[in-house]
């Protein structure tokens, strides 16, 4: 009987040692500046370092339909970085398997096809029970009550302001340099 019994209790017993620390623990970040991640060349940052500037978080593939949208947002990267606009790319592999490579091909993906300058960071999970603790931070309710939601799909964005606080968040057939996208930049960047 005992024997049956753990082999019941297997399944649960499994979950609790494999899946990630921090699948289920409670966040204590209140705002995006208070991670650290890991840059796509192996560097911890501080997200801190991006204080008082206005932040763009995307989820991104390489082999994704819209994969054509790093072109975009290199070019809002580079027409308001000097106005204070930093942009943060963070690959996965969570919808149909469309980011499959290293950090290493990642970058240079990035970097020989789309010229990418913005700042990238290692390759995270952005949904599921391996979910990275800063996207359940933006996608929660009770960390982001306004924009809070599973993430849809490949480059979905969310800007975040000076204060490190979440101010849009925009799906992933939203172009980077669509008005939407640009207004909300600009109103970010004018609030101090």
């Amino acid at each position: 009987m005992n024997v049956f019994r753990s082999l019941l209790l297997l399944p649960t017993i499994l979950a609790e040692v494999l899946t990630p620390a921090f699948a289920g623990s409670p966040l204590t970040e209140t705002s995006v500046l208070d991670f650290t991640m890991r840059s796509i060349d192996g560097k911890e940052v501080p997200l801190s370092t991006y204080k008082g500037k206005v932040v763009l978080i995307v989820n991104v593939a390489s082999r994704c339909g819209f994969t054509p949208q790093y072109k975009g947002l290199e070019s809002l990267y580079e027409k308001y970085k000097d106005k204070g606009l930093v942009i943060l790319g963070f690959p996965e592999n969570d919808f149909l398997a469309q980011e499959p490579g290293t950090d290493q091909e990642i970058q240079k993906f990035c970097t020989t096809t789309y010229g990418v300058t913005f700042d990238m960071f290692s390759k995270i999970s952005v949904r599921g029970k391996d979910k990275h603790p800063l996207y359940r931070f933006l996608t929660e309710k009770t960390t982001d009550p306004k924009f809070s939601g599973e993430i849809e799909w490949n480059f979905q964005k969310f800007l975040v302001g000076r204060n490190g606080q979440i101010e849009a968040r925009f799906a992933p057939n939203v172009e980077p340099l669509s008005p939407d996208v640009v207004h909300a930049v600009e109103q970010a960047l004018a609030a101090r």
